[in-house]
């Protein structure tokens, strides 16, 4: 009570039932105090609540884990281990962290994702092959990496048990398994087992699973897989067994099921020619696929899947016919079950005659259609004296039909499973295995039946076994660590098992009741209420039932439905329908039912005895063991197959899978926690976590425990031994010594204990924490008094100061202001008097001018007046004056008014008379009225006119003018006219016909203005527009200029762009090329061992090979010669068909295949190297893209002067063949008479033609040497590609040569020139002289010879310049039709197209001219060796000739003795001579028998390459080509033989990479190129090699040195990998960052080895033994960079792995050991002067990787921040860190969901590989940069230690 008291506090976090989440989270808002009924809860939500107490059990609530213990990788490692915790810690890891993998113990629990997760990699095989368990997050290859180390080390098979619901992903883990074991094992033969296996899931899943409600591909059996390993622990094959078809599934399905897939997928391909006979239709058209009425499965295609079933089967090698006829089985299965039988009378039943199904099954299997019609509706019946048929009623006939149907699928099923275990083995004896086991879990429905009663029969044994392996751990465990052991009360479900399996038992009863004549389902239920209801608990029955029973299992109560177990257990069929069946003229189905003789098998291959993949028990050979075998029930059969296979599981250590299914409607990551809930009691999951929580859960190291809760210590408490302090501090901290143990290492804590001293810890923390933050807020607010003190203190002085001066400043001001006030004001008075001064003085000139203009004005009116006065009385009188005369001419109009009215009365009285003459006047008086009207209008356009001329003449004053003046004059005429009336007519005709005149001339004048006008606004408007377009024309000018200067520029960018892209490119093409060629190298290599192991094994496998004929190893490179290559291969054929007969066993396909994959790598290897040479070439052209070019004319020079010499040498050839003739003449004339006797004159001619002969001939010969050199470099330079040419004269001439005579004399010619002259005494003796005269004719044949083929080489030239000339057409052609094309663009894109192409054609040219050049150097070079080499040759002959002449009589007169001429005394010219017998001595002293040790440490760094190199140059010093041939092969088979016999011994590797290096970098440096020698001084210039060019070796050395950098790398990655982990993340660096999180992992045992700590001191002393070692061989600096490159590759790819599968060490502080310990590899890059080889990039993930696991991650700014600085990283890579992140103390937080969401967003856009760790295995590309010597090989002394005394400098 004073335990929960303390536990159950305010703020204490618990579970609580819960009817939808099952268990819910709630925090106790009061204490519980001892005697309380309920506590005061309340919820996540905020909801208050009150929890009732059991008042009978008084039981409180479970506790609920620390958040820091939240999301262990191991649900034992949790302080409180109940239901609730496992529960919500499965849901974390699953939900949030996407962890599907858990343990549990020894169990791992895996939980069905339903989505495909990128963790199943070779790369994840990788990372956790060799782990021990536990060290590694919880994975499927974890358990299989754990059996298979167990199976290795501890000799003893292994058991995989993977068990779960259906759909929970059983097989999906059992084939992860299984592909771990073949990816870490390797296959022992060519055929992978692996992919078979694999290849066999099709087939078992087409005929084994079907639909069901809760899975799609439910198998309804059950399979225990035995994947077998040799000695050496490799995959050699396989064998299945299967338990417990559901047959009633072939001919009954529930609602929205399925048959087994096989059905439809057959139906689904009916329509294909090969499936017409069998008479197939749609799956509705039959019983047996329609009766789930869902015969479709969405997303899968049946008729696909049935050609991946077929290319399954015959991948196990089951034949097309075969094939055939299983399928005419299955589609025979499907007509009988359309058979429709109806009823004859109640007792019996009738098939209809001629039904079509019946007779197509007859017609299938190969029966009669009366047998089996007779037979479905009868049945045979023995009794002890007679035999009579029965008729059977039609159920009966039915459940027979039914019953034929599922025993011919099982036994088709049967044979399957037999005929694919029959392709699984091999012949190759079995060592060990590890066994998969994919079976059933625990299963409950609404109705359950026969076959749930099984399958949960068969997990009440293997959950017996489970428990006991579990108790036995545990009991281990306390008995190793030495701690008092109290036997843990633990379910065993024994009882239920004898219930089922007993005598009496469920089984028994069920096996008696099949046995009685009149048994039924209902008499069973009987009896078993009578036998176990009272004497058995587990045993009870349903209230409202009679016909079903319920049985209490481990997970759960059952309840079963008799109906039907009967029918089920007993499986019969009638005899005579098996016996029909068996009289078959169908060939399989007869195999099929034949239980004691052999079948065929289809793959061709005698039948193998392990046939452990039946059903059932196998009956024996005796026909009466066979019908009793016949008669066994189901339950029996199938009680003996899961006894086996508890035997088998008894005999090997299991490893247990428990898979979960999260939800029932396979919805991605969601959590359904009834349905976890429910699959975890079933599994055990719960129970091993009861039988946990009953012992000791918890397991500390002592040195955990010390580090994790040093804060509870005082220092006073710490002593040196750590197990002491714990057990002290301990014993203070918990008062109940019951509550933990103390063990030999580790201390053990109930359950509970961690929570509570994690309580401990956070309690002391907290008040730490208190007192820190007390001190330091104390801290702060004085310190932030004391600057307030002092700023105020500040403030006042300067505030003071500043009132101060701003005081004096203000008296300054006043004063100031005063004065200036002063000044101001009288400056104003004064201004103000000035302008009154000057107003006044204004206005008073203003008003006397105003005066005098007022006077002005009197005057000047008063004058106006008397003018007006004038002008108004004239005008007065002349208006009387018109008065007058306008009376007077009225008065005279009346009069004459008066006389006209008079006379036209008396015209009306004529007119009355004279009516007639208005009709001729009518006419004229219209005439009138127009005319009248015409006036009028006349008059007013006059008076218009006139309006016009007034506007006119106001607006010209000049003529206005001119008008007055007319007036004035016309009012002169006018007076006139008062004196002269009578002109007054005529002057106004004159006045109208002037203002006519003036009228026309305004109109001329005004027209003429508007000409002028319009013509001024047009030139204006033009020069407008001129200058606007010449503005447009300068601004287009101007941007046509800057276009034009963006366009220059925007080219020559895009230019210099492209040529740097492009560069980058090829280098980026060059290195993946580079890489690939290395690979392809490796691949070579490990394929050249593996041959040659092989060929070891045969050889040891074969006692009947000759002595000799053992083939030795070979690089098989290109520059072995040909006949050493076929004799070794005729060798090979002649032993292996020696040996045919003893290795028939062995599996020769594979050497085969060997062979060919090995000359398919050599055609890739050669391709490869074709296309790196490409690619390096193309490389230096777009590097020198710019060179100058060279003209073509000295071609045309050296051409003619070839043919010159050409012609030149045709005439000596003449001459000599006609010298040749007159000797012959002189010879034969002068035979007889002795004429040829020395003093002669025959016998001088003689000698003077011959030496003459001797001297032509060595001269033309070196020119035909020099100009076959010629035209072969020629011809090289117009075919644009490299050929080598072979500098040794004789050895080409020869070759060509095919006379054997002919070669003969030439070689002899050639002794003859290197020797000195001949003894002129001894000429003529023994028939020297026709022996010279025949020398002479073959030396003529001979220059013939070399003559046509000059001729030939001649003839080719001239077809190859004819080929020239025509691809230069076909340009030209192409030039033309492209110039075509460019015209038809537009302007900027023809000259934008123009550009390209220009730049195009100078940068082919460019590249022609310099490849052109390149040879044309070559050519030089080697013409200047044969040079120097043919003079030296000519001196010496010179000299020999000179001390050899002597006169006649002194030859005649001395006697003649054969005299030994010495050589002179010469300076050691730096190379070594040997003889061909010694060349094995000098590879075995020289390179097998060597120590690298020794001599790095007392010779000359590279001594032994040097040593090579020189006798190298002798062997081309004497131009001995075979010599050289075999040095070089000899020394790189042996170089290969020490590195696979030392391959492991890194100074061995580095000690012969440097050295084949440095031999490679003497054969570029005195190879005689150009670009080697310019590194030379002139005395190594003397040394380079004159005869032989060795580029093709210096390929193959060079491939060499890539496989010896693999091999170093491949060596050094051994070593620094079991350091890396612990250096890099395990060990604290820096002491206490770290504190260890309390997971209390339990590591298995078995799993832990005894290997030393490795420190990140480990690691910089390794790599620093390295680097010495390295250097102490002589090893390129660049060579050491990219060696140390690789380096520190390896160990930022392994860590960052290890960090992303490892919850554990993904939190705040690890990151900040990361990122120390790579300072610290940093500073070692620095001490060693190595930061530029680009080793610190490599550690760039992992640098971002820690700088994740310390920033924040919360809000977006911090997402943002993340993925700008991780850019090394991939987005996998970022979210699993994000996910793994694990706080190490409570005041850490983890990372939400939301937010690792957000980083998935923002990355999404990425492209990048979806990969999740880095490969380990990756090589960076090397390369070998020319490092030349400066040692002169002249100076190079040979120790006598190396024993090569036999070697002679020259």
């Amino acid at each position: 009570m004073a335990a929960s008291e303390e536990l159950y506090t305010k703020s204490a976090r618990v579970w609580i039932p819960d009817a939808e989440e099952v268990w819910k989270s709630a925090e106790l808002t009061k204490d519980y105090k001892s005697g309380d009924v309920s506590l005061q809860l309340m919820l996540e939500d905020g909801k208050n609540i009150e929890h009732k107490l059991d008042p009978k059990t008084k039981n409180l609530p479970y506790l609920r884990n620390p958040d820091i213990l939240v999301g262990e990788n191991d649900l034992t490692a949790l302080s409180y281990l109940h239901e609730p915790a496992v529960l919500h810690n499965l849901k974390v890891r699953f939900i949030d962290s996407k962890l599907i993998y858990t343990y549990c113990g020894i169990v791992l629990v895996a939980i069905n994702p339903y989505e495909t997760l990128p963790i199943y990699g070779t790369d994840i095989i990788n990372a956790y092959s060799g782990q021990n368990m536990g060290d590694m997050d919880p994975h499927i290859f974890a358990v299989a990496e754990e059996a298979y180390k167990q199976m290795a080390r501890d000799e003893r098979n292994q058991s995989i048990i993977v068990s779960g619901e259906s759909g929970a992903g059983k097989t999906v883990s059992a084939k992860y398994a299984m592909r771990y074991f073949a990816t870490v094992s390797g296959s022992a033969s060519e055929a992978n087992v692996e992919e078979k296996v694999l290849a066999s899931n099709p087939i078992m899943e087409a005929i084994g699973n079907a639909k069901t409600t809760r899975n799609d591909n439910s198998s309804r059996f059950g399979k225990y897989i035995e994947i077998g390993f040799d000695n050496r622990y490799r995959i050699i094959g396989a064998n299945m067994r299967t338990y417990l078809l559901e047959k009633s599934r072939v001919v009954f399905q529930a609602d929205e099921e399925r048959n087994y897939h096989i059905f439809y997928q057959l139906c689904a391909s009916a329509h294909l020619p090969e499936f017409k006979a069998l008479k197939l239709s749609s799956a509705n058209d039959f019983l047996y696929t329609r009766q789930g009425r869902s015969p479709v499965i969405d997303g899968v295609d049946d008729t696909k899947e049935l050609c991946t079933t077929r290319n399954a089967f015959s991948l196990l090698g089951i034949n097309e016919s075969y094939q055939m006829g299983l399928f005419q089985v299955l589609a025979a299965i499907l007509h009988l079950g359309n058979v429709e039988i109806k009823d004859r009378d109640a007792d019996s039943s009738a098939i209809p005659p001629n039904n079509r199904h019946l007779m197509a099954f007859c017609e299938l299997v190969g029966v009669t259609y009366q047998d089996m019609s007779q037979w479905l509706c009868h049945r045979k019946l023995k009794t002890a004296t007679e035999t009579y048929i029965k008729p059977l009623p039609r159920l009966q006939a039915t459940n027979a039909r039914d019953a034929l149907s599922k025993h011919i699928y099982a036994k088709l099923f049967n044979w399957i499973v037999e005929h694919v275990n029959k392709a699984l083995v091999t012949n190759v004896k079995q060592h060990s295995f590890i066994g998969v086991l994919d079976i059933y879990g625990f299963e409950t429905f609404e109705i359950n039946s026969f076959e749930q009663f099984c399958i949960n029969y068969a997990n009440e044994k293997l959950q017996q076994q489970f428990n006991m392996h579990v108790f036995k751990l545990e009991q281990e465990e306390y008995m190793k660590e030495q701690i008092p052991w109290t036997l843990i009360d633990f379910y065993d479900n024994q009882p239920c098992i004898n219930l089922i399996e007993a005598k009496m038992g469920v089984l028994d009863l069920l096996d008696e009741e099949c046995r009685m004549p009149k048994g039924s389902d209902d008499s069973w239920a009987q009896k078993l209420y009578n036998t176990h209801l009272k004497t058995c608990s587990l045993f009870e029955k349903p209230r409202m039932s009679n016909r079903a029973f319920i049985i209490q299992h481990f997970a759960d109560k059952v309840e079963y439905q008799c109906e039907g177990f009967l029918e089920k257990n007993k499986d019969t069929v009638n005899e005579e329908q098996i016996n029909v069946m068996k009289a078959s003229k169908f060939d399989l189905l007869v195999e099929l039912f034949q239980d004691e003789e052999k079948g065929t098998s289809p793959t061709g291959q005698v039948q193998g005895t392990g046939g452990r993949t039946r059903l059932s028990i196998k009956p024996d050979k005796s026909r009466d063991t066979s019908s009793k075998e016949h008669k066994k029930t189901v339950g029996c059969q199938f009680r003996n197959s899961l006894q086996m296979l508890m035997d088998t599981l008894n005999a090997t250590t299991p490893h247990y899978v428990r898979c979960i299914k999260p939800n029932d409607f396979k919805l991605a990551f969601s959590f359904d926690p009834k349905r976890a809930v429910q699959q975890l009691r079933a599994c055990g999951v719960l129970e091993t976590i009861r039988i946990s929580a009953a012992g000791f859960p918890s397991r500390w190291t002592y040195q955990e425990f010390f580090s994790r809760y040093r804060v509870l210590m005082k220092q006073k408490d710490v002593l040196a031994d750590k197990k002491l302090t714990c057990k002290n501090v301990l014993e203070k901290l918990v008062q109940d010594q019951d509550k933990y143990q103390f063990g030999k290492t580790k201390i053990f804590f109930r359950a509970g204990q961690v929570a509570y001293l994690e309580k401990l810890r956070a309690d002391k923390l907290r008040a730490a924490c208190i007192r820190i933050q007390k001190t330091i807020r104390c801290w702060l607010a004085r310190k932030k008094y004391l600057r307030k003190r002092s700023a105020a203190i500040t403030i006042q002085r300067f505030t003071r100061g500043y009132q101060a001066r701003c005081l004096a400043k203000f008296l300054r001001r006043t004063q100031a202001a005063t004065i200036i006030q002063k000044y101001q004001r009288m400056y104003v008075e004064r201004k103000r008097y000035k302008q009154k001064q000057a107003a006044a003085l204004a206005m008073q000139t203003i008003l006397r001018a105003y005066m005098a203009r007022q006077k002005y004005q009197a005057l000047l009116r008063e004058h106006k007046a008397v003018i007006i006065q004038k002008h108004v009385r004239g005008w007065l009188a002349r208006c009387w004056y018109k008065r007058c005369l306008e009376a007077i001419v009225y008065l005279q109009c009346c009069i004459r008014r008066m006389r006209a009215k008079r006379e036209l009365k008396k015209l009306k009285i004529e007119a009355r008379s004279v009516e007639h003459f208005k009709k001729l006047n009518k006419g004229m008086e219209n005439k009138i009225m127009q005319l009248q009207r015409k006036i009028d209008e006349q008059s007013k356009e006059n008076r218009l006119v006139n309006e016009r001329l007034v506007g006119l003449e106001s607006s010209y004053t000049v003529e206005s003018e001119r008008m007055r003046g007319e007036l004035s004059r016309l009012r002169g005429v006018e007076e006139d006219a008062k004196n002269k009336a009578n002109q007054v007519s005529s002057l106004l005709e004159e006045l109208e016909r002037l203002k006519k005149e003036l009228s026309a001339t305004q109109q001329e004048k005004k027209t003429i203005e508007n000409w002028a006008q319009s013509y001024r606004d047009e030139m204006e408007k033009m020069v407008a527009e001129l200058k606007d377009q010449n503005g447009l024309l300068k601004k287009e000018k101007d941007d046509l200029n800057r276009l034009i200067q963006e366009q220059s520029q925007q080219m020559t960018e895009k230019m210099t762009r492209a040529i740097a892209e492009e560069t980058q490119q090829l280098e980026t093409d060059l290195n993946e090329e580079r890489s690939r060629y290395q690979n392809l190298l490796s691949e070579h290599l490990r394929l050249e061992e593996k041959y040659d192991d092989l060929k070891e094994e045969m050889a040891l496998s074969s006692n009947v090979l000759k002595p000799g004929h053992r083939r030795t190893d070979s690089t098989h490179s290109s520059n072995e010669s040909e006949y050493t290559y076929n004799s070794e291969y005729a060798e090979l054929e002649d032993g292996t068909r020696g040996r045919e007969d003893v290795t028939r066993g062995i599996d020769t396909s594979l050497t085969l295949k060997l062979q060919k994959r090995v000359t398919e790598l050599e055609q890739d290897k050669q391709l490869l190297r074709n296309e790196l040479e490409n690619r390096e070439e193309q490389l230096q052209r777009a590097s020198a893209m710019y060179i100058n070019v060279f003209s073509f004319q000295a071609r045309g020079a050296e051409l003619e002067y070839e043919s010159l010499k050409r012609q030149e040498l045709e005439s000596e050839n003449k001459k000599l063949k006609h010298d040749l003739e007159e000797m012959r003449k002189s010879l034969l004339g002068n035979a007889a008479t002795g004429a040829g006797a020395p003093g002669s004159p025959a016998y001088k001619v003689l000698l003077e033609q011959l030496s003459a002969s001797c001297e032509e001939l060595e001269v033309r010969k070196e020119e035909v040497l020099i100009l076959r050199s010629q035209l072969v470099s020629q011809k090289e330079a117009m075919h644009h590609k490299e050929t080598m040419t072979e500098p040794s004269v004789y050895k080409d001439d020869v070759s060509k040569l095919k006379d054997d005579e002919v070669k003969q004399a030439y070689v002899g010619l050639k002794d003859t020139n290197r020797s000195a002259a001949p003894d002129l005494r001894k000429l003529n003796e023994d028939g020297e002289l026709w022996l010279v005269n025949q020398g002479l004719k073959e030396t003529i044949r001979l220059l013939e010879h070399q003559l046509q083929t000059q001729r030939r080489t001649y003839d080719n030239e001239v077809e190859s310049l004819r080929s020239e000339l025509q691809n230069v057409k076909e340009e030209n052609n192409r030039q033309q039709q492209l110039l075509a094309q460019n015209l038809q663009l537009p302007p900027e894109a023809r000259i934008e197209a123009s550009l390209q192409h220009e730049i195009t054609r100078l940068t082919n040219e460019n590249l022609d001219l310099m490849e052109q050049l390149e040879k044309q150097d070559r050519t030089i070079r080697k013409l200047k060796k044969q040079l120097k080499v043919y003079s030296k040759r000519i001196g010496e002959m010179g000299a020999g000739q000179t001390e050899g002449q002597t006169s006649p009589g002194q030859m005649v007169d001395e006697p003649i003795h054969p005299v030994n001429i010495p050589r002179r005394e010469k300076d050691f010219q730096g190379m070594l001579e040997y003889k061909k017998e010694d060349e094995m001595k000098l590879v075995k002293n020289l390179i097998l028998e060597l120590k690298p040790r020794g001599v790095a440490v007392n010779l000359i760094p590279g001594l032994p390459a040097y040593i090579l190199f020189m006798c190298l140059r002798h062997a081309d010093y004497v131009n001995d080509d075979q010599k050289v041939r075999t040095l070089l092969t000899s020394t790189i088979n042996s170089i290969k033989k020490i590195l696979k016999k030392r391959g492991d011994d890194f100074e061995t590797v580095s000690f012969w990479l440097a050295n084949t290096c440095r031999f490679l970098h003497c054969l570029k440096q005195y190879s005689g190129d150009e670009q080697f020698m310019k590194h030379n001084t002139s005395r190594q210039n003397e040394h380079c090699l004159s005869n032989f060019d060795l580029a093709e070796y210096r390929q193959v050395i060079s491939d060499l040195a890539i496989q010896i950098y693999q091999q170093l790398i491949k060596c050094m990655e051994n070593i620094l990998q079991p350091m890396i982990v612990s250096g890099m993340l395990e060990h604290e660096t820096i002491q206490g960052v770290s504190g260890v999180k309390p997971t209390g992992l339990r590591k298995r045992t078995s799993s832990i080895a005894d290997e030393g700590t490795y420190t990140l001191d480990s690691i910089l002393r390794q790599l620093s033994a390295f680097h010495s070692t390295m250097c102490q061989h002589g090893t390129d600096p660049e060579l050491i960079k990219q060696v140390v490159k690789q380096q520190f590759y390896i160990i930022g790819a392994v860590t960052l792995n290890n960090l992303l599968l490892r919850k554990d060490m993904c939190s705040w502080s690890k990151g900040m050991q990361i990122r120390y310990n790579v300072s610290q590899l940093e500073e070692w890059l620095r001490d060693k002067g190595l930061m530029t080889c680009g080793a610190k990039e490599t550690l760039e993930p992992l640098i971002q990787a820690a700088q994740l696991l310390q920033v924040k991650k919360k809000t977006d700014e911090d997402a943002e921040a993340i993925c700008s600085m991780c850019h090394a990283l991939t987005t996998a890579q970022i979210v699993k860190v994000l996910n793994l992140y694990t706080p190490v103390n409570e005041f850490e937080e983890r990372v939400s969901v939301a937010f690792i969401r957000t980083i998935q967003t923002r990355l999404r856009d990425r492209c990048e590989s979806p990969q999740l760790l880095m490969d380990t295995k990756m090589i960076y590309p090397v390369t070998f940069p020319f490092n030349p010597s400066c040692l002169a090989l002249e100076t190079i002394q040979i120790p006598s230690s190396l024993n090569l005394g036999f070697l002679t400098r020259v």
